[in-house]
Protein backbone atom coordinates (compact mmCIF):
# COMPACT_ATOMS: atom_id res chain seq x y z
CA UNK A 1 0.00 0.00 0.00
CA UNK A 2 1.28 3.45 -0.91
CA UNK A 3 1.91 6.07 1.73
CA UNK A 4 -0.65 8.82 1.75
CA UNK A 5 0.63 12.01 0.11
CA UNK A 6 -0.01 15.50 1.37
CA UNK A 7 0.28 18.75 -0.51
CA UNK A 8 1.01 21.93 1.38
CA UNK A 9 -0.10 25.34 0.26
CA UNK A 10 2.15 27.92 1.86
CA UNK A 11 2.77 31.64 2.13
CA UNK A 12 6.29 32.92 2.57
CA UNK A 13 7.41 36.48 3.14
CA UNK A 14 10.42 38.73 3.31
CA UNK A 15 11.38 41.18 6.04
CA UNK A 16 10.25 43.97 3.70
CA UNK A 17 6.78 42.44 3.30
CA UNK A 18 7.00 40.74 -0.09
CA UNK A 19 4.72 37.68 -0.18
CA UNK A 20 4.96 34.44 -2.16
CA UNK A 21 2.39 31.65 -2.43
CA UNK A 22 3.35 28.13 -3.44
CA UNK A 23 2.48 24.45 -3.18
CA UNK A 24 4.71 21.47 -2.40
CA UNK A 25 4.47 17.79 -1.54
CA UNK A 26 7.54 18.24 0.69
CA UNK A 27 7.19 21.49 2.63
CA UNK A 28 10.40 21.07 4.68
CA UNK A 29 12.50 20.61 1.55
CA UNK A 30 10.79 23.43 -0.35
CA UNK A 31 11.17 25.93 2.51
CA UNK A 32 14.85 24.98 2.74
CA UNK A 33 15.22 25.67 -0.99
CA UNK A 34 13.64 29.10 -0.54
CA UNK A 35 15.76 29.96 2.51
CA UNK A 36 19.03 29.06 0.81
CA UNK A 37 18.15 30.27 -2.70
CA UNK A 38 18.61 26.94 -4.45
CA UNK A 39 16.88 28.44 -7.47
CA UNK A 40 17.22 31.90 -8.93
CA UNK A 41 14.00 33.80 -9.28
CA UNK A 42 11.43 35.80 -7.39
CA UNK A 43 11.99 34.45 -3.87
CA UNK A 44 15.78 34.72 -4.12
CA UNK A 45 15.64 38.23 -5.63
CA UNK A 46 13.31 39.53 -2.91
CA UNK A 47 14.76 37.55 0.04
CA UNK A 48 11.49 35.68 0.66
CA UNK A 49 12.77 33.33 3.37
CA UNK A 50 10.16 33.26 6.16
CA UNK A 51 7.37 30.68 6.28
CA UNK A 52 4.34 32.63 7.47
CA UNK A 53 1.46 30.19 6.87
CA UNK A 54 0.70 26.75 5.53
CA UNK A 55 -2.20 24.35 5.15
CA UNK A 56 -2.25 20.78 3.84
CA UNK A 57 -4.46 18.79 1.49
CA UNK A 58 -4.57 15.12 0.59
CA UNK A 59 -5.61 15.89 -2.99
CA UNK A 60 -3.25 17.73 -5.33
CA UNK A 61 -6.16 19.23 -7.29
CA UNK A 62 -7.61 20.80 -4.13
CA UNK A 63 -4.19 22.20 -3.22
CA UNK A 64 -3.69 23.70 -6.68
CA UNK A 65 -7.19 25.19 -6.63
CA UNK A 66 -6.41 26.76 -3.24
CA UNK A 67 -3.17 28.29 -4.56
CA UNK A 68 -5.06 29.76 -7.49
CA UNK A 69 -7.72 31.12 -5.11
CA UNK A 70 -5.15 32.70 -2.76
CA UNK A 71 -3.20 34.26 -5.62
CA UNK A 72 -6.44 35.94 -6.73
CA UNK A 73 -6.99 37.52 -3.31
CA UNK A 74 -5.98 41.05 -2.43
CA UNK A 75 -2.80 41.53 -0.42
CA UNK A 76 -4.89 42.64 2.59
CA UNK A 77 -6.97 39.45 2.49
CA UNK A 78 -3.85 37.25 2.29
CA UNK A 79 -2.32 39.05 5.26
CA UNK A 80 -5.55 38.74 7.26
CA UNK A 81 -5.55 34.97 6.57
CA UNK A 82 -2.12 34.27 8.03
CA UNK A 83 -2.22 36.95 10.74
CA UNK A 84 -5.08 35.08 12.46
CA UNK A 85 -2.55 32.36 13.32
CA UNK A 86 0.69 34.31 13.01
CA UNK A 87 0.11 37.97 13.95
CA UNK A 88 3.82 38.74 14.42
CA UNK A 89 4.81 37.30 11.01
CA UNK A 90 7.15 34.86 12.76
CA UNK A 91 9.05 32.34 10.66
CA UNK A 92 7.17 29.10 11.34
CA UNK A 93 10.18 27.14 10.05
CA UNK A 94 12.79 28.89 12.20
CA UNK A 95 13.49 25.70 14.19
CA UNK A 96 13.18 23.17 11.36
CA UNK A 97 16.91 23.02 10.69
CA UNK A 98 18.52 22.54 14.15
CA UNK A 99 21.93 21.79 12.63
CA UNK A 100 22.06 25.43 11.51
CA UNK A 101 23.87 27.79 13.85
CA UNK A 102 22.12 31.09 14.49
CA UNK A 103 23.39 33.69 12.08
CA UNK A 104 24.29 31.17 9.37
CA UNK A 105 22.42 30.90 6.13
CA UNK A 106 20.15 33.46 4.58
CA UNK A 107 17.27 33.51 7.05
CA UNK A 108 17.29 36.91 8.72
CA UNK A 109 14.73 35.74 11.29
CA UNK A 110 17.40 33.66 13.06
CA UNK A 111 19.43 36.74 13.98
CA UNK A 112 16.79 38.33 16.21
Amino acid sequence: MRDRRYYCVYIMGSLTGTLYIGVSSNLHKRVFQHKFHHYEGFTARYEVVRLLYWESYDDVHKALARVKQLKGWSRAKKIALFERRNPQWKDLASEWYPWMEHGEGRDASTSQ
